[in-house]
């Protein structure tokens, strides 16, 4: 929870003492412990904000399903109540999927029903599941006062894995300053002049996958380049970062012993799930890759032939035993819900190579998530980023000023080691 100073601090506006310090190993955990208690305020504050005197229509899910539509059947039982956020002057909370909702009749003093909140952005509208009991005396004609409630879960993670990458040996992956990599001898390095699978990898794209397979351990390599998918709806594909990426896993899974294991985390489920299945495609068996989700994530916002490579308790994603998990060799994740991982029992150093898919779109602690949780000395850390990309999920004012708009990316990108362009460090894609 937030500290009552750090609160009285953030109430009247103030920036806190330690953000006024250069970020370094002595500060890191304080630093960004204060970014994260500006945006735990930020949220609690907009807890306040309320709609008035609003309808709520009742719709059923389907008619908000994406026109291109996987080959799956529709559940037709699910009804959501739907209202525009955007529909008063005042500025609205910003929403993310599983945050609570709740409603009461408008002047009066009974229960409040809760509900979880589903964004759907593209029209504005927030779609919420209430419990069963706020269907049952639901009248259109009625009016609602609507509140807001925040999930603090990311916030947690965030903070532990701060806390955990303040570690001492992190400090060659967050502050790094070896201006030689020294290559390790590998069965998985090769010629950068190999025929990789892709034939549409560049020169710069080959020798992007060639060091890649050819160091181990810190500092982490990053390429840069648009983000890993393009296209919307059912238009998605890899773009060239993406094709670097897939060609890297393939080449570790084809070239490496059992011994290699391998995380890919990223921001988005689309980017985690197109990633997925280009490497099915590219004839990696599905016994050998999975696919953790968060337990709430919606059985249908996963792609149909994803379905088999995750797993399921009732109505929530789940994990499989620790055994089974500790079995595939590719294991792929968002960056927050890669700590379930961690609390099923797969410890640091279980990886031999992470992939940090997009994280010029994520904050640096939740980057940090996957990376304190399983780097360690001779861990390959890849990360992958887009310029003039920063996070978008940032609610606090203070806390995108004084940092947390700056990804770990763009933060690595600026240093010394990375602004020469050593192609043993960095790709330019």
């Amino acid at each position: 929870m937030i500290p009552k100073d750090i609160a009285s601090l953030l109430k009247k506006n103030l920036v806190l003492d330690v953000l006024k310090k250069p970020l370094s190993p002595s500060t890191y955990k304080d630093y960004f412990a204060a970014l994260l208690y500006a945006e735990d305020f930020c949220a609690q504050k907009r807890s306040d904000f309320q709609l008035r005197n609003v309808t709520l229509e009742l719709h059923e899910a389907a008619i908000y399903d994406p026109p291109v539509k996987k080959k799956r059947a529709q559940k037709d039982d699910k009804i959501f109540v739907a209202f525009n956020i955007y529909s008063v002057p005042e500025k609205p909370p910003f929403l993310l999927s599983r945050d609570f909702v709740f409603a009461r009749r408008s002047g009066s003093k009974n229960k409040k029903f809760q509900g979880v909140a589903y964004r759907v952005k593209k029209s504005n509208m927030v779609l919420v599941e209430f419990e069963e009991e706020f269907y049952a005396q639901h009248d259109p004609n009625r009016k609602y006062d609507v509140s807001f409630s925040f999930n603090r879960v990311c916030l947690k993670r965030a903070h532990q894995a701060i806390s955990a990458a303040s570690r001492g040996l992190f400090k060659h992956y967050l502050f790094p300053k070896n201006a030689i990599r020294k290559k390790e001898r590998s069965s998985i390095s090769g010629s950068i002049r190999c025929v990789y699978n892709n034939p549409k990898l560049d020169m710069n794209s080959n020798s992007a996958v060639h060091q890649i397979l050819s160091f181990k351990g810190y500092p982490p390599y990053l390429v840069e380049g648009p983000l890993c998918v393009n296209g919307d709806g059912g238009l998605k594909n890899l773009s060239k970062t993406g094709r670097v990426v897939q060609e890297a896993i393939l080449q570790i899974y084809q070239r490496s012993s059992s011994n290699c294991r391998i995380l890919v985390c990223f921001p988005l489920n689309s980017t985690g799930d197109i990633l997925l299945r280009s490497l099915k495609e590219h004839k990696i068996p599905e016994s050998v890759m999975f696919r953790a989700n968060a337990a709430f994530r919606e059985e249908d916002d996963v792609l149909i032939d994803i379905l088999p490579m995750c797993a399921r308790d009732g109505e929530c994603f789940s994990l499989p035993s620790l055994g089974e998990l500790k079995q595939f060799r590719i294991i792929f994740s968002t960056f927050a819900t890669s700590f379930r991982l961690l609390n099923h029992g797969i410890t640091a150093g279980h990886f031999s190579h992470i992939f940090l898919v997009d994280s010029s779109s994520a904050t640096e602690p939740q980057t940090m998530i996957p990376l304190s949780s399983f780097a360690i000395k001779n861990t390959t850390v890849v990360l992958t980023g887009a310029p003039d990309n920063h996070p978008s999920c940032v609610r606090s004012d203070i806390a995108g000023n004084n940092g947390l708009r700056m990804s770990y990316f763009e933060r690595l990108r600026a240093t010394n080691i990375y602004s020469t362009s050593n192609p043993t460090f960095i790709a330019q894609l």
